[in-house]
């Protein structure tokens, strides 16, 4: 198993394509990526320690706040990215990284790289 564990929180399937095919493009296979649909099986998902999340805010059962939440009490780097407007973020999580749809895969890319280098 990988020390860089990635997770993608993503309910449309071709933009999980997308974010991980930009992941993968800077990290190889140096990354084991999870990727989920909903914000129950993201709340599974940081079960386990994750190097950093790349979080669409509107998936399959709710809003991923409170997994961000989580996230960032653990330390771990997040980034929303979503077509919401980031003045639908709570005010709480107004200083997370915010990337709007449609997005560059080089826009992914580098925040992974930063939040790999930060940790």
């Amino acid at each position: 198993m990988s020390q860089i564990r990635i997770l993608i929180v993503e309910d449309d399937p071709f933009i999980a394509m997308d974010i991980e095919y930009a992941v993968m493009d800077k990290l190889g296979e140096d990354a084991e990526l999870i990727i989920v649909g909903s914000v129950e099986e993201a709340r599974r998902a940081i079960g386990s320690p994750v190097s950093c999340a790349l979080l669409d805010i509107d998936v399959v059962g709710g809003k991923t706040f409170d997994v961000a939440k989580s996230l960032l009490s653990k330390g771990t780097p997040i980034a929303f990215v979503s077509g919401a407007t980031p003045g639908d973020v709570p005010d709480a999580l107004r200083q997370v990284r915010f990337l709007r749809k449609p997005f560059s895969t080089r826009e992914i890319a580098s925040f992974v790289s930063r939040a790999l280098k930060a940790s």
